[in-house]
């Protein structure tokens, strides 16, 4: 009896949060009805530079990018927004994210971001992508308008799909389907410590990992070379783009040796990977660099990751990348954490990295690593008019107010379960909400 008590309390909770979602999930923006002007403000470009100036925008698209000297404004026919003092960014890019694909870490229900098994090519994280998650819309209100959304686990994970949070459904949000393959790569470091299986027991499921990954690529390359597969098998079909470099390869692993290691493997099959995480990276910055190889970074405020590293190690590796010209982009575990991922790049300011080249690699290099630099990542005359209007410095957190913001020229509303409680209790007691 109790059991069932507390399921049928379980599945009232989730009817209720079903039926609240809706109301607290502001709906899709409108299409843009004429050109608006955002003038005044610090226009931070995306690719390095800012400048102070106006820009303009139509139809979703942006027409003009400048100082404003040759414009003539008339504001019968466009909208004006005076942003004197204040700043305008593109659209900040969530890299590896689960947002939309996970709700309440407690409730299993909600939680849609992996599989079973080890080898899961044909997984797709975008038929999933929930976008009436409320997580989205407190991330959407810090700057962060698009996301690369992808699954999680096994060896294989699957793939991730580039998104916008201005969608009614997984559909609508879609801005560049199966945009990659998420490779977990095995630990190659022996670990010495008390929780730690017998070393050469680590060796050997090190051994065994890297055998079966191997196989399975040698087994695609066989499948795929035939013209007409005598049987459909759907995991090595899923491997079609990335065995021809349509879909990227991106290789989740912290270890300096690792890293070597997946790049020299992937270089086999004319790949090049992405390597997400890459807490080591300031260990191989000449290998790196050599290879040309793009980085996702983890969160930047952390702890390092082994005994001996300064502890500063988290939070200089972005300078140390930039200064070797190597393009990076930042990253957030989790759902609602993606948030915070303005405030990691302002955390890597803090220790020597640009504050515009802290920008870009949120903004113009994101989008360049995802193949989505064509439309999105700067403010550049044609691309679309996805960005935003911050009061203060958006990488810090005291000047993250956003003011307005657009995707593809339609305005956002900025509300969110969060500010809707706010304002709640600000007139039960009394106090004016900003």
């Amino acid at each position: 009896m109790r059991n069932l008590l507390l399921t049928a309390s379980l599945f009232l909770s989730l009817a209720t949060y079903a039926q609240n979602t809706p109301g607290e999930v502001p709906a899709p923006g409108k299409a843009q009805a004429k050109p608006i002007w955002i003038t005044g403000a610090t226009l931070h470009l995306g690719n390095g530079q800012a400048i102070q100036g106006i820009i303009g925008f139509d139809k979703g698209k942006i027409t003009y990018v400048g100082s404003g000297a040759e414009i003539r404004l008339n504001r019968n026919e466009a909208d004006i927004i005076d942003a004197t003092g204040k700043h305008v960014y593109p659209g900040f890019i969530a890299f590896n994210s689960i947002l939309g694909l996970n709700e309440v870490d407690a409730v299993r229900a909600t939680r849609d971001y992996a599989e079973t098994g080890e080898l899961n090519p044909n997984v797709r994280a975008l038929i999933a992508y929930n976008t009436d998650s409320r997580i989205t819309p407190t991330v959407r209100n810090n700057g962060t308008l698009l996301s690369q959304i992808a699954p999680q686990g096994g060896r294989i994970s699957g793939r991730s799909s580039v998104v916008h949070f201005d969608a009614w459904n997984w559909e609508d949000a879609t801005l560049k389907a199966e945009d990659g393959m998420h490779f977990n790569w095995p630990s190659m470091r022996v670990y010495d410590a008390w929780w730690a299986p017998p070393a050469d027991e680590q060796r050997k499921r090190s051994a065994e990992q890297m055998a079966a990954m191997e196989q399975f690529m040698e087994d695609a390359k066989a499948y795929l070379a035939q013209s007409k597969p005598e049987k459909i098998n759907l995991k090595l079909e899923a491997m079609r783009d990335v065995m021809n470099g349509k879909c990227k390869v991106y290789v989740h692993t912290g270890e300096a040796k690792s890293m070597i290691a997946a790049v020299n493997f992937f270089a086999k099959y004319n790949l090049r990977p992405v390597i997400v995480g890459a807490d080591e990276a300031g260990e191989i910055v000449s290998f790196l660099r050599d290879k040309q190889i793009p980085l996702i970074l983890s969160r930047t405020q952390r702890l390092p990751g082994r005994n001996g590293d300064p502890v500063d190690a988290p939070f200089t590796l972005p300078a140390q990348l930039a200064a070797a010209g190597i393009p990076f982009g930042l990253m957030m575990d989790g759902a609602w954490e993606q948030r915070n991922i303005p405030f990691q790049a302002g955390q890597a300011v803090g220790y020597g990295l640009g504050p515009e080249r802290a920008v870009q690699a949120l903004t113009g290099d994101a989008a360049r690593i995802l193949g989505i630099d064509a439309t999105y990542g700067t403010l550049e005359t044609g691309k679309s008019a996805t960005l935003f209007i911050s009061a203060g410095d958006a990488l810090d957190i005291r000047g993250n107010k956003l003011e307005a913001a657009f995707i593809d020229g339609r305005r956002l509303e900025l509300s969110d379960k969060q500010t809707g409680l706010y304002k709640k209790f600000s007139e039960k007691y009394g106090v004016e909400a900003p």
